[in-house]
């Protein structure tokens, strides 16, 4: 792509606006959208009993109607037993097509929030919004339409737009391939995907994700006993159901260095995303491990920066998120328990097929179970990764571009640790189109945990680097085409 051309943006009306939009609408509108507790179906089986999402997606509906976007169009897609896409078309100027991609269901609570902050209390402090959703990701659907107002009130020249705003994300978009079916012929083809569901590793500039991890999770138990008995008279003969599945998970993790064992799940890393790497652990420095709340003296697992960068994004490591048929250490006796249940979350390089890790985990898990235990593994998710196609010229441009303008610093460019199933999703459905995958989620923002918030002067420079973004795309399309 040639660089000479000129963007025709004036950046301080840009700047200007944006800040006022979310200053007057887009924080009012996120403030009583924290409050919704519209958590997703994986975390609330009576969502459509509870109406909560579609609470959420009213809300952010009537926004988007009172914006006087031309050429817009909204409508609410409901698909019969699925959860609701809110679908929006801007018929632009340009025929080729953007997809800007967000969602609106919610992470459940936790527990460990601050006095004074909650999952559904909105709170503002320090220019952070607190509370659940609003940076992962309720921010989306307002950051895509204000980028595109902004562009339109300029008169600057937008490509066709479509929008999808899913309410499935945080358990696994297993409704969004129906409604990719369902409206493939009005989405027609792709050329850019621009999706506000990610991170971002500081909030000192544009961090673009160029791959997501995978994962295989489910319940592990493992069973001995038919009931209790008191340990002083079984300790010795019983072997412990504790004991046991320790021995299990050694066949998957090396508990001496987290190191996950089999084969089957490590991929080769690409030389360039190793490179992105180096160069992201530079950036970052120690700001990687103090994002996180490490108790005094704890250490991260490396000194090597850029090796805990591929650590998060392109190698596989094991968390238990949550145990079973362990009572609270107050009302434990001396009694050695008939069986122990644990909840495994694998995480997977972004190559690695889903399906066929969790099957041979299961596999791994279940075979020979020591002792003649009863072993059972119950997968409930299964999600590939993704790694995005090279990045064009013209999108590596407008990255820096926007960055430099904004932040007056380059773009970054890595992986993210998380998974996101949609951007697999939508890989495969458009093959061709370039990805912007980027977000909010920057340290202590602590999506999925106590404490969630968006950072707010972020949420307003990463609306102006993406319409920036669209313009140079606009600008590409005219001058290729």
């Amino acid at each position: 792509m040639s660089t000479t051309q000129e963007s025709q943006i004036d950046a301080l009306n840009l700047q200007k606006f944006v800040a006022e939009k979310w200053d007057e609408e887009i924080v009012p509108c996120l403030t009583d959208y924290i409050r919704i507790p519209c958590k997703s179906p994986h975390f609330d089986e009576e969502w459509s009993k509870h109406g909560y999402i579609d609470d959420a997606v009213e809300l952010a509906l009537q926004w988007a109607r009172q914006q006087n976007v031309e050429g817009i169009s909204l409508e609410v897609i409901r698909l019969e037993n699925r959860t609701p896409v809110l679908f929006f078309e801007i018929s632009g100027d340009l025929p080729s097509t953007i997809l800007m991609y967000g969602h609106l269901d919610k992470q459940p609570e936790m527990m460990g929030w601050e006095e004074g902050l909650g999952p559904w209390s909105p709170v503002i402090r320090d220019g952070k919004l607190y509370g659940r959703g609003g940076a992962d990701d309720g921010y989306a659907i307002f950051a895509s339409i204000a980028a595109i107002s902004s562009l339109q009130r300029q008169g600057i020249k937008i490509p066709r737009t479509v929008g999808i705003i899913e309410c499935c994300e945080e358990s696994g978009s297993y409704d969004l391939p129906f409604y990719l079916e369902h409206l493939r012929t009005r989405i027609r083809n792709v050329d850019f995907v621009i999706g506000l569901d990610s991170g971002c590793g500081n909030y000192d500039q544009l961090w673009g994700t160029t791959s997501l991890r995978g994962m295989a999770a489910g319940t592990l138990t493992v069973e001995i006993l038919k009931e209790g008995v008191h340990s002083g008279d079984a300790s010795g003969v019983v072997p412990s159901s504790y004991r046991i599945i320790r021995n299990i998970l050694e066949r998957i993790e090396d508990s001496r260095d987290g190191r996950i064992v089999p084969s089957e799940f490590w991929a080769d890393i690409p030389e360039e995303r190793k490179e992105q790497a180096r160069l992201a652990g530079e950036v970052l420095g120690d700001t990687l491990t103090n994002r996180f709340p490490f108790v005094r003296d704890a250490k991260a697992m490396s000194a090597d920066y850029g090796e805990l960068v591929l650590n998060r994004t392109w190698r596989p490591y094991l968390s238990v998120i949550g145990s079973d048929h362990v009572p609270p250490v107050r009302d434990a006796g001396n009694v050695l328990r008939p069986k122990t249940a644990l909840k495994l979350s694998l995480r997977l390089p972004p190559t690695i097929d889903g399906d066929y890790a969790s099957r041979k985990l299961k596999q791994i898990l279940e075979s020979d179970p020591p002792y003649g235990a009863s072993v059972k593994f119950e997968l409930d998710q299964s999600a590939t990764g993704w790694h995005a196609p090279p990045t064009a010229d013209w999108l590596a441009h407008a990255l820096h571009e926007a960055s430099e303008s904004v932040f007056s610093r380059n773009a970054v460019l890595m992986g993210e640790g998380g998974t996101i199933p949609f951007m697999a999703m939508l890989g495969e459905y458009f093959p061709n189109a370039q990805f912007l995958i980027t977000g909010v989620l920057g340290p202590k923002s602590n999506a999925h945990g106590p404490n969630e918030f968006l950072h707010i002067p972020y949420g307003k420079k990463l609306t102006e680097c993406v319409a920036k973004i669209i313009e140079r795309f606009s600008l590409n399309f005219e001058h290729t085409s």
